[in-house]
């Protein structure tokens, strides 16, 4: 029996000591085929127009937990993923009420075999003959390219044949259709590395750059090939699917990688439209790179930083993660340590901080403040676009 989601409107009280009343929620029940019910909340209330609502109670994805095991930092991990959504926006608009949902349909052990070399040599001879006994058809399903056999000259059969697909995830988007919730579109990630690391036979690391335009040219090989197998998946045989290239960052990076490049397949094709560039990326502030990239935001944010370091003695430093798109500052995450004797101390520089945020920074930007100490967060600072104050917390 096909899927349904049916919605019905309910009042819910939370009437626990501990939990805030939300009011109406939406309540939806799921008919499965095996003919149970399941129920689920849509929250009535959103964080912002930025975030999708989330079904209740959360499900997690298939494939949970297998990013950390693929990505080279935290930084990576934490942005491929929320990069995705912000990518899918344009596709599944928050303002048509798209809901979000972690990827149901591509298996772990699926996605893990995807990401493997393809074989060749006697590997492949002997899993050909593993699928002969099990009267199957060999099937090739690693997306990397393979390795070919042998010692001889190992770095080099490494540099010309590099792992480039180091991850991949699925968030589904949900739709209200009258008086159902169904599948409204899919959203493939597929994180590219710009940096393959592997090890000589001497046992010693070695690393191999890939260029933007090799990225580019082997995320569109595998997105096709991909497409093909999504497209034979039950429940995946006629939705829009967006397709998001990431470059992930080296492991030393001090900032996360970005998505490059995104491909839309219409509902029920099978073909990949044309790639559209995404224009994203991180900036560190103090640094050299991003002074070259963006002086007039260097200059901005140092004035910022030499004003904390003159009227504070107990000034520790003032890093910045600056992320733009389409060569615009769009968000400024600023951390302040700092060396504090007491609750007063940290109210005063608090107040001073906020004071020069608003006399250095645009208004078009989001910005965050995060003042910190030994013993933890002190203080921080939120500032919206076109918010004529910043909202302001003094942890206690």
């Amino acid at each position: 029996m096909k899927k349904k989601l049916f919605m019905v409107l309910t009042s819910m009280f939370l009437l626990t000591a501990c939990a805030p009343n939300f009011g109406e929620q939406e309540e939806i029940v799921q008919e499965t085929e095996d003919e149970s019910k399941e129920k689920a909340i849509i929250p009535k209330y959103n964080i912002s127009d930025s975030y999708y609502k989330m079904i209740l109670p959360f499900k997690s994805g298939e494939a949970r937990g297998l990013v950390s095991q693929q990505l080279n930092t935290r930084l990576d991990i934490d942005e491929f993923e929320t990069g995705l959504m912000r990518v899918a926006q344009d596709t599944f608009p928050t303002e048509k009420e798209y809901l979000y949902q972690e990827g149901q349909y591509l298996k772990g052990d699926v996605i893990n075999s995807w990401l493997k070399r393809k074989l060749t040599g006697k590997a492949l001879e002997e899993a050909q003959a593993a699928a002969k006994e099990d009267e199957k058809e060999y099937v090739e399903l690693g997306l990397n390219p393979a390795l070919p056999e042998g010692n001889d000259n190992l770095e080099q059969k490494n540099k010309e044949n590099p792992i480039y697909l180091a991850h991949m995830l699925e968030h589904n988007y949900l739709i209200r259709n009258d008086d159902t919730v169904e599948l409204g579109g899919v959203v493939i990630g597929l994180a590219m590395n710009s940096v393959y690391y592997f090890k000589q036979e001497d046992g010693y690391a070695r690393e191999h750059k890939i260029s933007r335009e090799e990225i580019l040219s082997k995320g569109n090989e595998i997105a096709q090939e991909v497409i093909n197998r999504v497209r034979k998946t039950k429940g995946l045989e006629n939705v829009p699917i967006v397709f998001a290239l990431y470059e992930q960052e080296e492991k030393s990076s001090i900032v996360p990688g970005n998505f490059v490049a995104k491909n839309v397949v219409k509902q029920g094709s099978n073909s990949l439209a044309k790639w559209e560039e995404i224009d994203e990326e991180y900036y560190f502030f103090p640094s050299t790179e991003g002074t070259k990239a963006y002086r007039d935001d260097a200059q901005m944010f140092n004035r910022f930083k030499q004003d904390i370091e003159e009227f504070f003695p107990n000034y520790t430093g003032v890093i910045g993660k600056a992320f733009y798109k389409n060569g615009e500052l769009n968000y400024l995450d600023i951390e302040i340590p700092m060396q504090f004797y007491g609750k007063a101390e940290v109210v005063a520089f608090t107040q001073f901080v906020t004071g020069k945020v608003m006399d250095y920074f645009p208004d078009y930007i989001s910005l965050e403040v995060n003042i910190m100490s030994n013993s933890g967060q002190e203080a921080l600072v939120l500032k919206e676009p076109n918010q004529e104050t910043p909202t302001v917390h003094i942890y206690k």
